[in-house]
C-alpha cells in the first residue's frame, strides 16, 4: 500500500513514536519501504533511520491475520495524522 505522508513534520520524534506504538498493537509483521530501504515498522530506530519527511511517498506492507486492520490504521495515521 503506497502512502503519501501528510503527518507534520513527517515521521520524526513524536509522530514516529506514536506510529511505532500503533504498529506494535498488531500481531502482523509490518514494514515500511522508502526507495530501496525496508525497515520493521515496529522499530523506532529503523523508522527514524528512514528520515521520512512530510510529502514523501512510502510503501507500507503487512503480513498476518490482522494485516488489513493494520494497513488501514497505519495508512490513515500516515495520511491524516489520526
Amino acid at each position: 500500500m503506497k502512502c503519501l505522508v501528510s503527518v507534520d513534520p513527517g515521521l520524526q520524534a513524536s509522530p514516529a513514536s506514536i506510529f511505532v506504538q500503533k504498529a506494535n498493537s498488531f500481531s502482523s509483521e509490518i514494514y515500511l519501504t522508502k526507495g530501496n530501504r525496508r525497515v520493521n515498522a515496529k522499530s523506532i530506530m529503523g523508522l527514524l533511520n528512514l528520515a521520512i519527511a512530510k510529502g514523501e511517498t512510502i510503501e507500507l506492507t503487512a503480513t498476518g491475520h490482522d494485516q488489513g486492520e493494520a494497513l488501514q490504521t497505519l495508512g490513515d495515521f500516515l495520511q491524516q495524522g489520526d
